[in-house]
């Protein structure tokens, strides 16, 4: 049997037999020629199959012609035949001439879904869903960019880990933890791998990186907010503030989009409408003082009863820096020590503002990092601040009791950054299954 041959690489091979095997996107069934649009993962390609008829002009029922009249859409179907370059067809300038044609699963008729489906339905049928090429491109999209950050990461000398998501305590409170049986104790579902990050500090790893799954018992049904997501992590050693890690950060995506660009841009644009911008660096920086003082000169007033800026806080500061500086992303630096966790190094000139930031693009946050405090008596006091037991966080605590560099890390969404470099309304459409408050299925 010839091997089979993806779609994509059709167009580069001789006129000439092949195998393709995909699944039934479209069929026109006419009386003197059929047709079969055959999608596989790469893209699609056009089956013709001339009908047989005898010597009275009757088409013959014989094959492949019999099974294309009985195919149903999504049907997934081998097939062989003749390879033919011709420009006149619509698709991609080839067409395939059929010999042979086997159904391997077919299809229910009629599909659950279809193009005008709500997103709720979509997500209930999502294997079907992703079969849109536009819904496909996404997920490669993905993988180009964790592979180049990944290769960003290694060519700069940090280290691959893979944290726990099972834990024995919360690190900080009890908020936004999902707990579970755990033999005859309870553990608590990882909200980030923080604290595991700071002990590679003490472990003398110097720097590391995790793509890893997290989960937030947060009830947010927003179109930015989910129970279990996929976060980036890093984590590196001897930094003098939160502009080492910043600079770390903007160099990691300058590398994820230059790749995404360079390897999918036109695609990008001709499914999504959306032009893919590299980001220069650096990026520009704003102390979140002054941020919520821009928006307040433009009208806009953050209704928090806390130091906190809001998510239209953060759209209009994020349109402002679009037109005074063309970047679409912005570092909102040195949030109030009150809103901040106890592990923040807070600035030595004035304790109440932390080494944070929370990085936004456009107009939505992204990630928070921030340089973590290394010894060990300033964050027993400043958890005490904060209202928690040092007994209860011992086990965190232990970390810095032997020694450890002073270090910082980010953590940063990854549908969220897919979800905004696409332009897309909701990351439910960049999460290949989303879970959220009303979502344990599929």
């Amino acid at each position: 049997m010839t091997a089979r041959v993806l779609i994509k690489d059709l167009a580069a091979l001789p006129d000439g037999p092949v195998s393709v095997a995909g699944w039934v996107e479209t069929v026109r069934d006419q009386k003197k020629v059929q047709f079969v649009v055959l999608r596989d993962e790469s893209g699609a390609v056009q089956l013709v199959n001339p009908r047989t008829v005898d010597e009275d002009g009757a088409v013959v029922a014989d094959e492949p012609a019999t099974t294309i009249s009985g195919l149903s859409q999504g049907s997934f179907v081998r097939a062989t035949g003749e390879l033919k370059h011709d420009e006149r067809v619509k698709l991609g300038g080839i067409e395939i001439k059929l010999n042979t044609l086997e159904v391997e699963t077919a299809a229910i008729a009629e599909t659950p879904i279809a193009a005008d489906s709500g997103i709720d339905k979509r997500m209930d049928w999502r294997f079907l869903d992703l079969r849109e090429p536009k819904h496909n491109l996404i997920f490669r999209v993905q993988t180009t960019l964790e592979h180049a950050m990944r290769q960003y990461w290694v060519d700069n000398g940090f280290i691959e880990i893979h944290t726990p998501k099972l834990m024995a305590s919360a690190s900080e409170s009890r908020a936004e933890l999902f707990e579970l049986p755990y033999f005859e104790t309870t553990a608590y579902l990882a909200q980030s791998p923080q604290i595991f990050k700071q002990m590679a500090q003490a472990a003398g790893f110097g720097r590391v990186f995790e793509i890893g799954p997290a989960f937030r018992a947060d009830p947010s049904f927003t179109s930015r907010h989910a129970t279990e997501f996929t976060s980036v992590d890093t984590e590196l050693s001897w930094i003098d503030s939160h502009e080492d890690v910043m600079k770390v950060h903007e160099d990691l995506l300058v590398a994820g989009f230059t790749a995404v660009k360079e390897k999918h841009g036109a695609e990008i644009e001709a499914l999504f409408g959306v032009e893919v911008t590299v980001p220069t660096t650096p990026f520009p920086r704003i102390p979140l003082a002054e941020a919520k003082r821009i928006v307040a000169e433009q009208g806009y007033e953050v209704p928090r009863a806390d130091d906190d800026m809001d998510p239209e806080g953060e759209r209009r500061i994020s349109a402002y820096v679009k037109e005074t500086y063309g970047h679409e992303f912005v570092f909102l630096t040195d949030y109030a020590s009150s809103i901040r966790p106890y592990y923040h190094m807070r600035h030595a000139e004035d304790p109440s503002l932390t080494k944070s930031y929370d990085l936004i693009f456009n107009g939505v946050e992204i990630s928070t990092g921030a340089q973590r405090e290394h010894r060990v008596e300033i964050l027993e006091k400043q958890a005490v601040d904060k209202g928690l037991s040092v007994e209860e966080l011992e086990d965190v605590l232990a970390t810095f009791r032997y020694g450890i560099p002073p270090h910082g890390g980010f953590g940063m969404g990854l549908a969220r950054v897919l979800m905004l470099m696409l332009h897309l309304a909701n990351l439910r459409e960049t999460t290949y299954l989303f879970r959220g408050p009303t979502r344990l299925t599929p």
